[in-house]
């Protein structure tokens, strides 16, 4: 799994109030060619999701894959030993009985699934992240409750155009950004010129 936007390479963030502001910024910024944009919102938004070209997540599969090998590992461990390494002959049953395999087989094939889906999702989204230049940006912290974030990260091509800074600040106020700032920077004179501070 790979994230769009790097936290640590955020070239501009933008703070909007309202989800109907973030998604027509989102597709400005898109019908001008960028790529590299992710969004924190208080809540998951289909439609900025689908703008900003966002890919299914591939942990069901990594679930499945757990799910498979730990199924397969408690059957194989149990039958190698009942059936290999220590057979017992117990009133003429048959060694290897794959009905008295299935409790255990079960219990590991949703241990293994819940195992790799909890580090999958750790590893994937880079957790845990004890710093991040976006916790000292002044309103961040609102993300989680009432506002809307737009990140572009520096190393979208578009970006690295000349003049374009400028530009995207443009884009990003006139959508209606109630500040747009550099992370790296996040003093009150990092604000771009064009955005409102």
């Amino acid at each position: 799994m790979s994230l769009t936007v790097d936290p640590m390479r955020i070239a501009v963030a933008a703070e909007y109030e309202s989800p109907e502001e973030l998604l027509a910024a989102v597709r400005a910024l898109r019908g001008r060619g960028y790529e590299r944009l992710d969004a924190c919102t208080p809540y998951p938004l289909a439609e900025v999701e689908e703008a900003l070209g966002l890919r299914r997540t591939r942990l069901p599969w990594l679930t499945l894959a757990g799910g498979i090998c730990g199924g397969l590992g408690g059957y194989l461990l149990q039958w190698w030993c009942n059936s290999v390494d220590y057979p017992l002959n117990v009133g003429g049953r048959p060694i290897d009985s794959a009905p008295a395999y299935i409790p255990v087989t079960f219990e590991m094939t949703v241990l293994f699934a819940a195992l790799f889906l909890f580090f999958g999702l750790w590893i994937g989204a880079r957790m845990p992240e004890p710093w991040s230049p976006l916790f000292e940006v002044d309103g961040f912290d609102r993300a989680s409750v009432d506002r809307f974030w737009l990140l572009v990260d520096a190393r979208d091509p578009r970006l690295e155009e000349a003049g374009e800074e400028p530009a995207l600040a443009g884009v990003l106020s006139g959508a209606g950004a109630l500040q747009v700032v550099r992370p790296d920077r996040a003093a009150p004179e990092a604000a771009l010129p064009g955005g409102a501070a």
